[in-house]
């Protein structure tokens, strides 16, 4: 028996009932990353590949209740903040983070599902960029939620903002970092770009896949705290989170009628089929 422990990454988020998003791809990306997986519920969610048919946020004394009980029983490596609940909540977890400053905090700002259902209000968003922000390592606003966030008091701004410019805004709202991903836009590859220092760092090229997947952004600032956890710096921790998410896009597929899922195992599967043996029945598994 091994008496090192697996670093430990804990996620405040909602469910999702698919494992698609949310709390269940937080928990498989940190195992497949070998930390030991943590987790808060923040909400439960009705949904599936498709879209969010619903959103019961948990009552902020219990969401306190269950950090509080596991911070007190496990040293905590790295923190995820995903789909938070409601103003209340987004208030308890910045009094938590902030007994915790020298744990990295990765923030993935979620405003939408993939198909455009609302997930954060106003009051959501103004919580946690005055709560959330300057307290955070990184926040991964996709393209979309980057200029919503950066321009959240002038909507009529949002549409003809540079993200060089809203990443400008969100830094000054106090993230050390900020990693805006590319999806969205209309561009042949997709263009991930890191923020720090008040300064562009550097933009990461990706080829675009083609399909359209439920929880790519839960799986990258899964996979970037996962990897802080072990020790890289967040630089390194961001190239090799890329790289991952990748490869569970690559790898990704389709159990339902809507979105494709990332395989966040992509690694356990073998390339070629795998031979069964059954009695005197010898078949190929798919």
């Amino acid at each position: 028996m091994s008496n090192q422990s697996p670093p430990s990454v804990l996620t405040f988020a909602g469910t999702d009932p698919s494992s698609g998003a949310g709390l269940q791809a937080d928990i498989l990306t940190f195992a497949s990353i070998g930390c030991h997986p943590l987790s808060v519920v923040t909400a439960i969610t009705a949904q599936d590949t498709v879209g969010v048919n619903g959103v019961l946020p948990m009552d902020a004394e219990w969401v306190n209740d269950q950090a509080r009980a596991i911070l007190e029983d496990v040293q905590v490596s790295a923190f995820k903040l995903g789909l938070l609940g409601s103003v209340e909540n987004i208030a308890v977890i910045a009094e938590i983070m902030a007994d915790y400053p020298d744990v990295p905090l990765l923030i993935d700002p979620i405003l939408t599902s993939g198909r455009g259902d609302d997930l954060s209000n106003d009051e959501m968003m103004e919580a946690m960029i005055e709560l959330l922000f300057p307290q955070a390592t990184l926040i991964t606003p996709n393209s979309l939620e980057a200029r919503r966030l950066a321009f959240a008091e002038d909507n009529d701004e949002v549409a003809l903002t540079s993200l060089d410019e809203s990443a400008a805004r969100l830094l000054a709202m106090g993230s050390e970092y900020v990693l805006i991903t590319g999806t969205h836009e209309r561009t042949h590859e997709v263009t991930n770009t890191l923020y720090g220092d008040n300064h562009f760092i550097k933009a990461y090229k990706w080829e675009r896949l083609a399909g359209s997947y439920h929880g790519s952004g839960c799986t990258l600032t899964s996979a970037i705290a996962a990897c802080m956890a072990h020790g890289l710096t967040l630089e390194e921790a961001v190239l090799e989170a890329q790289e991952f998410t990748w490869q569970t896009l690559k790898n990704g597929f389709r159990p339902g009628m809507g979105q494709y899922i990332p395989d966040r195992l992509f690694w356990a599967r073998d390339e070629e089929d795998t031979v069964v043996t059954s009695g005197d029945v010898t078949t190929k598994a798919h």
